[in-house]
């Protein structure tokens, strides 16, 4: 009843599959087939697990999973890749080589390549996995996409040296490779540097001609100010606003044509004439400078 059980859900798992490709080829509707793929993986949960049931499952498993990932990646839902495989195989020890291998090439084409930092490394370390076939090539591909974009020389070269998988000859290329990719990221870090200081460099001289311009102005604006300064001061303020208060109420409170309003008009200019004769008077005009 069991072994009946288990076919059933593989098969409606492989219907599933068949239908998820369907929609991401033909019909490019990537949602449906996300959707067709996690019903295929949730109909072979209640199945084995990693390395206990049968081989065609764990194929099946596999392929639902090579699906959504490239249906999720159309969507440009990549971020949701890692932790939406890892609901289904629960480590990153049981991912199986080609669903890791699509994750590390995914988040290194997308320039994050930190995210299958850990996973890979646990990965690579667990003893099961060395005994794949594919072992030896994931392990290049994690550390020329991940490890080496990321600057960590010294965990890629610990890595490859603990590695007893490899021959002598194989290490040896490894990290003869690590330390070319060393070399150039010096070389990199070197030239960025010294693009950074010219560019500080240029920074601050039109930061400092820019600053002497506006010192210049400033000087000349408060020498400007202080000549107006020292003209108006001159003047009997309390005089000059009566005159101006006095024409506001002439031009806008008044009414001109009303004849009652003409004989307090007639008061009004003459304050006001008083009031501009004063200010403009000999005694408080400025001295002429030579």
């Amino acid at each position: 009843a069991q072994a009946q059980a288990q076919a059933q859900a593989q098969a409606q798992a492989a219907a599933l599959l068949e239908e998820a490709a369907d929609l991401l080829v033909l019909h490019r509707d990537f949602a449906a087939a996300v959707e067709k793929c996690e019903a295929g993986c949730d109909s072979l949960a209640a199945g084995p697990g990693p390395g206990r049931g049968p081989e065609s499952s764990a194929e099946v498993k596999c392929s639902l999973c090579v699906v959504g990932i490239q249906a999720l990646a159309e969507m440009n839902r990549w971020r949701e890749v890692l932790s939406w495989v890892l609901q289904y195989y629960h480590v990153p020890e049981h991912l199986p080589p080609k669903v890791l291998e699509l994750c590390i090439l995914l988040y290194s084409k997308v320039g994050e390549p930190q995210v299958m930092l850990e996973v890979g490394s646990s990965w690579l370390r667990d003893q099961t996995n060395k005994s794949l076939s594919e072992y030896s090539s994931l392990l290049e591909l994690y550390l020329l996409q991940v490890l080496l974009p990321l600057g960590r020389f010294e965990g890629a070269e610990e890595l490859v040296r603990v590695c007893d998988v490899l021959d002598r000859e194989q290490q040896l290329a490894f990290l003869g490779t690590i330390g070319e990719s060393r070399c150039q990221w010096t070389q990199q870090e070197e030239t960025r540097s010294a693009a950074e200081e010219q560019h500080d460099a240029a920074t601050e001289s039109v930061l400092g001609a820019l600053s002497q311009k506006l010192l210049t102005m400033l000087t000349l604006l408060r020498k400007a100010l202080r000549s107006m300064s020292s003209h108006f001061y001159l003047l009997p303020y309390k005089k000059m606003l009566l005159a101006t208060f006095l024409l506001y109420l002439v031009v806008v409170r008044l009414d001109p044509a009303s004849p009652t309003s003409l004989p307090f008009i007639y008061k009004l200019v003459q304050l006001f004439r008083q009031a501009w004769a004063a200010v403009l008077s000999p005694s408080h005009r400025p001295p002429i400078r030579d």
